[in-house]
């Protein structure tokens, strides 16, 4: 049962208060047809706002089902309005861009009912007023009885107990307003329909009760519900108790849906809207393409770069900072009149401080360290290459032409002349040595390189020829693969120097013949060959049967594969040149030192200047074995004898010795030791002959104390965690008490091209921030457009909460909206974005030679998208909550 008590409800608009209600109490019956009556302006359509929640009363009480409203929140009014009360207004009141059913389903869905039951639900009421016919179709496709019926099938749907119909027969005509009329009646046998009206016939014709409403009191009541009637009050535990109604609650699909069927009914206006939106969305997205692929290429560069710029560590090394600050540092203050040219004394400064900064790095004890800490390093490098100074002295293994050293290369260094302006003209050419050692990096190798016929190196006899891009190499290659007669290069020389016409030719080899070719590694020490009357070793690498008979004993090296530079590497490990494997280097060195020369060089028991046992004085691995003489000899450290100058004279050409016995002939011992004396001082290449220089002439060395470490990182990022390992190696040095141990090296790579990264960083950072303007501008403007769509959604937003919606469901629908608009501005920019791209990688390439650079990473695009629609959703906060605290009633007023 309904009860009102006293209940008093009153309107102020400016200062004016107008009183609707002045003490009202009326009880209904729970099955009943009641009619309110009264005049325009009585306070009909207030009382049946009050009843049905729209309108909250000012004093009295509402009871239902003996519990009184006085405590209920806002929530329980939602659930009343959606579980207990159905309401039919003279304008229909449907939603128009839902169907007839959606527009039914809508009480249902805000009741958490599953979509099968809420269909099957939604259909048997419109079956009942007799329009299932007509589900699928808008409201503005109906009559206006047919919409009526719609609304009485919305009322009806979720079962309620009272049935509210507002002026229901007003804008329909007689015949239609009978069927109407006779509907309400029928339902009225098992509910409570109050039917509010100025029509006395209709009431007195349908109704079983009729109340008079005039200036907001009842005049008269045709069938009053009596005492006895009304029920006992319950008390306040179980009022408590009955307000645990089911809350509504309006699904975040339901509200998407709700949106998505609005703003299709205003394709224009959102398409739009989003493209305004989408505006920053394409500029940031366009920024971050170009930023992103930028920072990918120079990623690319930084590995290929490093794979060729390694961090060098050398046994002995220049701190080319102290020099470049020195270089650098010196212009500034000055303390002098500007009226004359000043030189600055800088060259003593320069020469002091290059002979101050070359130091020497412990190379063994940091290589141990490296192997002891593999792990932690692996993870920043890409390949460690220890290099030992030792060159491979390679030869064509075809000598029926005579010796043709294809390494390095003699008719190059006869070709350099051994003048300055020839190697500043020949720049990078001036490396005699056209062999070099790969990395140990096959992933890396197969990410810069593809094979164009054969394999990589698996033994440590096996090569490869790198070619160009073109599958070119430049003709001086040819000389290390033995396919030019050096000869002919010599009679080259000599017709340019003497002006005659060079004919210049492009030559052409098949794969197979390149893949044929057939090398000698001839180990250094096996050029030498003792003097058993003098003890003295002899270079024998000029005599043809000797090096003849050593090619034909040397380790055979055959190409087993040609490799050409991939497209998309932007620099490679190795250009041009024949590559091995660190294996060869090292079968290398330990032929050597398994020789017989190095073991006597580094032997301790025979001194060849005696070829006595050592005494105190010396030992052998003091003594040069290609001269003779003491390392480091002065005057002070051994008298000269004439054994001696016979000695060091049999080390020399036979031409050479031929014009020296001539000299000699007329001199005593005397002179000729005294002369020999001054000339060891002056000659910087006996004098200053050490045993380290004689071991790398022979091609000697210890695996473990390597000359280089050449360290090739994966990136900057990398390469500042290596240069972060040695700092901590040099930490744990110093704090050790080992200066010696102390690696110092100088990088000027890696500084040059984490400038280049940072800039385009903070370019990138720069123009971010000022398209994000845009898109603040776009999120007001977003924010605006969504205000628009509250007013024009007003009357939507009364209906929403007749039916039972609550605030947050009606500012879910409008944040569904925003989120809407935000999606599709965020996939329109990236979809335009993409599209965009295309264009700009067209310019870039044709001015930069870089293919796709412009590349929007798949990250980025969903990032994009998703701060579109987090922006709008923050833009429509203000908006949806102007929507969420509209008055009901106001709303269902507004047109």
């Amino acid at each position: 049962m309904l009860q009102l008590r006293d209940i008093k409800k009153s309107y102020a608009i400016g200062d004016t208060v107008t009183t609707a209600l002045k003490g009202v109490s009326v009880s209904f019956r729970k099955s009943e047809f009641v009619a309110i009556l009264g005049p325009s302006g009585c306070g009909k359509t207030t009382l049946l706002n009050v009843i049905g929640g729209l309108d909250q009363y000012d004093s009295g009480d509402l009871i239902i089902n003996g519990r009184s409203t006085k405590e209920y929140k806002d929530s329980d009014w939602d659930s009343y309005r959606n579980h207990s009360i159905g309401f039919v207004f003279q304008s229909y009141n449907l939603i128009p861009h839902q169907t007839v059913l959606a527009n039914v389903e809508l009480a249902l869905t805000l009741s958490g009912v599953s979509k099968s039951e809420r269909k099957a639900r939604a259909l048997e009421a419109l079956g009942k007023v007799g329009i299932a016919d007509q589900a699928k179709k808008k409201p503005n496709q109906l009559s206006g009885g047919q919409m009526q019926r719609v609304a009485i099938a919305r009322a009806l749907v979720n079962n309620p107990d009272i049935l509210l119909a507002d002026e229901p027969t007003g804008a329909l005509d007689t015949a239609t307003s009978v069927q109407i009329m006779e509907l309400l009646k029928e339902i009225s046998k098992e509910k409570l329909v109050i039917m509010v009206t100025h029509n006395p016939e209709l009431a007195n014709d349908y109704a079983t009760r009729i109340v008079n409403l005039k200036d907001g009191e009842i005049i008269s009541d045709a069938n009053p519900v009596i005492i006895e009637e009304i029920p006992e009050e319950k008390p306040k535990k179980e009022k408590k108790k009955g307000r645990k109604t089911a809350k509504t609650s309006m699904s975040f699909f339901t509200a998407l849906s709700l949106s998505l069927n609005n703003l299709m009914t205003k394709k224009t206006r959102t398409v739009l809207t989003s493209f305004a939106g989408s505006i920053g969305i394409i500029g940031i997205a366009l920024i971050l393409s170009l930023s992103s692929g930028f920072k990918a290429y120079i990623n690319k560069v930084q590995e290929d770069t490093l794979s060729t710029y390694p961090i060098q560590i050398t046994s002995e090394t220049l701190d080319m900072t102290s020099v470049l600050t020195e270089l650098t540092g010196a212009s500034g203050e000055y303390n002098h009149e500007l009226d004359k040219v000043y030189a600055r004394p800088i060259f003593g400064k320069l020469i002091n401080t290059m002979m101050s900064e070359i130091q020497s790095n412990d190379l063994k004890a940091f290589k141990n360290h490296i192997e002891d800490n593999k792990e932690t390093l692996d993870q920043y490098i890409t390949d460690i290459k220890y290099t030992y100074g030792v060159n491979l002295d390679v030869y064509s293994k075809d000598t029926s032409k005579g010796v043709i050293k294809v390494n390095p290369m003699e008719v190059f260094n006869a070709m350099m002349g051994g003048t300055d302006s020839s190697a500043m003209m020949m720049g990078g050419m001036s490396s005699s040595n056209v062999w070099n050692e790969l990395l140990d990096n096959r992933e890396l190798l197969d990410s810069q390189y593809d094979i164009v016929d054969g394999k990589w190196p698996e033994a440590y006899n096996e090569v490869v020829l790198f070619v160009d891009e073109n599958n070119e190499i430049n003709d001086y290659i040819l000389c290390g693969l033995g396919l030019i007669d050096q000869g002919s290069v010599y009679q080259m020389m000599s017709d340019i120097q003497n002006g005659k016409p060079v004919a210049e030719e492009m030559t052409s080899y098949s794969y197979e013949e390149i893949l044929g070719l057939e090398f000698s590694l001839v180990p250094a020490s096996a050029h030498y060959v003792k003097n058993e009357e003098t003890g003295i070793w002899e270079n024998k690498s000029k005599d043809e049967l000797h090096m003849k008979n050593n090619i034909n004993k040397g380790v055979d090296i055959k190409i087993v594969g040609i490799m050409r530079p991939k497209e998309s590497a932007t620099a490679t490990s190795a250009t041009s040149m024949i590559g091995y494997t660190h294996a060869l280097t090292e079968h290398c060195i330990t032929l050597n030192n398994d020789s017989p020369i190095v073991k006597q060089q580094l032997s301790e028991e025979i001194d060849t200047l005696t070829s006595k046992k050592y005494g105190a004085e010396y030992k052998f691995c003091e003594v040069d074995i290609f001269t003779g003489i003491p390392f480091g000899y002065t005057p002070e450290t051994k008298d000269i004898t004439i054994e001696d100058v016979h000695a060091y004279i049999a080390t020399l050409p036979a031409e050479q010795q031929q014009m020296l016995a001539q000299q000699m002939g007329q001199m005593t011992d005397e002179q000729i030791i005294e002369i020999f004396s001054k000339e060891l001082n002056k000659n910087t290449e006996t004098t200053m002959a050490t045993l380290k220089t004689n071991l790398i002439k022979l091609g000697a060395a210890e695996l473990d104390t390597p000359n280089t470490i050449n360290i090739y990182a994966k990136d900057f990022e990398s390469k500042d965690s290596i240069a972060s390992f040695i700092d901590d190696y040099n930490k744990a040095a110093e704090d050790g008490g080992e200066e010696e141990k102390v690696i110092r090296y100088t990088d000027l790579i890696g500084i040059m091209m984490s400038s280049i990264s940072t800039i385009i960083d903070v370019i990138s950072y720069v123009l971010i921030a000022f398209v994000s303007i845009s898109l603040v501008v776009s999120s007001i403007m977003i924010g605006i457009i969504t205000y628009i769509s509250v007013l024009e959604r007003t009357k939507e937003i009364g209906i929403l909460r007749a039916i039972g919606a609550s605030k947050k469901d009606i500012t879910r629908v409008f944040n569904a909206e925003t989120i809407i608009v935000g999606f599709v501005a965020g996939a329109l920019g990236i979809l335009t974005t993409i599209l965009l791209n295309f264009p700009i990688n067209a310019v870039i390439y044709a001015f930069g030679d870089i293919q796709n650079v412009s590349k929007l990473p798949i990250w980025g695009a969903i990032a994009l998208v998703v701060i579109s629609m987090v922006l709008t959703w923050f833009a429509g906060l203000i908006p949806s909550r102007v929507a969420s605290k509209k008055d009901p009633v106001v709303a269902l007023r507004t047109e």
